[in-house]
């Protein structure tokens, strides 16, 4: 029996087509001007390596290429340098050498923010005496998106999600299972290219995980978000039908699709 089963969604046409298609707000924002060749433009990095000043190499000159909307696994044992790729791609991880592009535009130097990237890690990051939906519309706020269209957005991802009856409860008071989702629609409103999803993000009894993997796919499959996710499971990393990088080393083993 494989490790997941998906099923289709019951969400209606529009609000999926909300989430995917930035540019029919009329924000101005990000999405709006795209042009085709951007949005299906490659993510890739080029001789990625990442020393520590102990000595230690956790990423040994990786190179590799990602299609837009493709679902990408990093597996390997602990240590091999997958997390830290993911790190380093988001931002969150000084690059010893090498170079990181979303299209044709440079990563490196560009400050997590404003890398039109989500990520999803261990802790949340929620706040948990705001609310759900205020905590979905945080990173919007800084970002001075008008109202309507932070309303539009936070909505719209979570009637996605299935949490749109949880909008008012404040963060303490909700299950770890629904703070995920939550850490996941804050992440869609903000119409990233890229998900990235650490191995901690999922650490959980099987049921929640069951429940995690196909928001996720759900987020890949029907927004066509890349999601680049990181496991140490090799039943998970098969179960997943998508394309696998064996890592070793802080080397690239094999990479494969399933």
């Amino acid at each position: 029996m494989p490790f997941l089963h998906t099923k289709k969604s019951n969400l209606c046409r529009t609000a999926v087509e909300d989430l995917i298609e930035p540019g029919k707000e009329g924000d101005g924002g990000d999405g709006g001007g795209q042009n085709v060749a951007d949005r299906l433009g490659q993510k890739h990095a080029e001789h990625l390596t990442k020393t520590y000043p102990n000595g230690f190499i956790s990423v040994d000159d990786v190179t590799l290429k990602i299609q837009d909307g493709e679902f990408v696994v990093f597996h390997g044992p602990s240590g091999c340098g997958k997390s830290t790729i993911l790190r380093m791609i988001g931002g969150l991880e000084d690059i010893t050498s090498g170079k990181i592009y979303l299209g044709d535009e440079l990563l490196n130097d560009i400050l997590p923010r404003d890398r039109k990237l989500a990520m999803a890690f261990q802790n949340y990051l929620l706040y948990k005496y705001l609310n759900v939906y205020e905590n979905m519309a945080l990173g919007l706020r800084l970002r001075d998106f008008p109202r309507n269209v932070i309303d539009n957005r936070v909505n719209t991802a979570a009637q996605f999600l299935g949490i749109s009856a949880i909008l008012h409860e404040k963060i303490k008071n909700i299950s770890d299972a629904e703070k995920q989702r939550v850490a996941l629609g804050r992440a869609i409103v903000c119409h990233p290219k890229v998900l990235l999803v650490d191995e901690d993000f999922a650490h959980q009894n099987d049921d929640r995980r069951h429940e995690m993997l196909s928001d996720i796919l759900r987020i890949n499959k029907e927004l066509g978000i890349t999601v680049l996710y990181v496991t140490n499971d090799p039943e998970e990393a098969l179960s997943l039908d998508s394309r696998i990088i064996f890592m070793r080393d802080g080397k690239i083993e094999e990479d494969r699709r399933v």
